[in-house]
């Protein structure tokens, strides 16, 4: 099972680094792989160019960006960078600027990465403080390593929502308009294998806290994807520069500004379920 410490490479870890914006910041990320020999320059370029189409979706929490993009025949193995920039650079992101830290992310396929990016998702959630104190390679990888506390959302309600099928055993007064739940949540993002993951990943932090895990399904997706089965979700959880991009797509499109805050999808559930 690959790891965030696994995929990690050697030496592929810069905690002094230095960029004039938000592309020679992606760029700084994609060299270090690209020094590795895990990706080519044409990955680079093809992270950069997700921000280009999509807007700065890639900034998932307060001063972090996700940098990746699609697999391809760039990617020679599925790898991460970390860069973590002396001086934060403007992304242009409505809440979570500054930057200044970049982790890239290359896969070779929709899978060989979904375990590390559980694991990520949870370290950045948990153990910020210490990832960013670290100084050397070594002291990050130690933190990696070590065990990660479980931040625990606040608790969920003891009665079941209007929409979702979960019970605890007690009951509750169903509003009018209600209607049946799906089963089923879609996270989207620009390719459906970053960003979409984080937010998947902190989701099901929620879910299994409330119980809830067993009666809905959560999918990571991409845009393409997101408006063909918008109608298969109860709703949908994206970016703001994404849900721009999706439209109106006939269910809830709800936007999320720290892609690795528990509280944050605790309060979205509790207002799109009606709790």
């Amino acid at each position: 099972m690959a790891t965030v410490d696994s995929l990690l490479v050697p030496g592929a870890v810069d905690l002094h680094g230095a960029a004039s914006d938000w592309r020679e910041a992606i760029r700084l990320s994609g060299r270090l792989l690209e020094k590795a020999g895990t990706v080519t320059s044409d990955y680079t370029e093809s992270m950069i160019q997700s921000v280009e189409d999509n807007g700065p979706y890639i900034v998932v929490a307060p001063g972090l960006a996700f940098a990746h993009a699609r697999p391809s025949e760039a990617v020679k193995e599925t790898s991460l960078s970390w860069v973590r920039l002396s001086e934060p650079v403007e992304f242009h992101h409505a809440s979570n600027d500054p930057v200044h830290l970049v982790v890239a992310c290359a896969a070779k396929n929709s899978s060989e990465h979904v375990e590390a990016m559980k694991q990520l998702a949870r370290l950045l959630a948990t153990k910020r403080e210490d990832l960013d104190r670290a100084e050397t390679e070594e002291q990050l990888r130690k933190v990696i390593t070590s065990d990660t506390p479980t931040q625990k959302p606040s608790s969920a309600p003891s009665g079941t929502t209007s929409a979702a099928t979960a019970s605890s055993g007690t009951t509750h007064e169903t509003a009018e308009d209600s209607v049946a739940s799906k089963g089923k949540i879609l996270t989207v993002c620009g390719n459906g294998l970053g960003t979409s993951l984080f937010l998947k990943n902190t989701l099901e932090q929620v879910l299994d806290e409330w119980g809830w895990g067993p009666y809905l399904n959560v999918e990571a997706t991409d845009t393409i994807s997101a408006k063909g089965r918008a109608s298969e979700a109860d709703f949908l959880l994206t970016s703001g520069e994404i849900a721009a991009t999706l439209g109106d797509v006939g269910v809830p499109v709800y936007v999320i500004q720290n892609f690795t805050s528990t509280s944050e999808l605790d309060a979205a559930l509790r207002e799109l379920y009606d709790i």
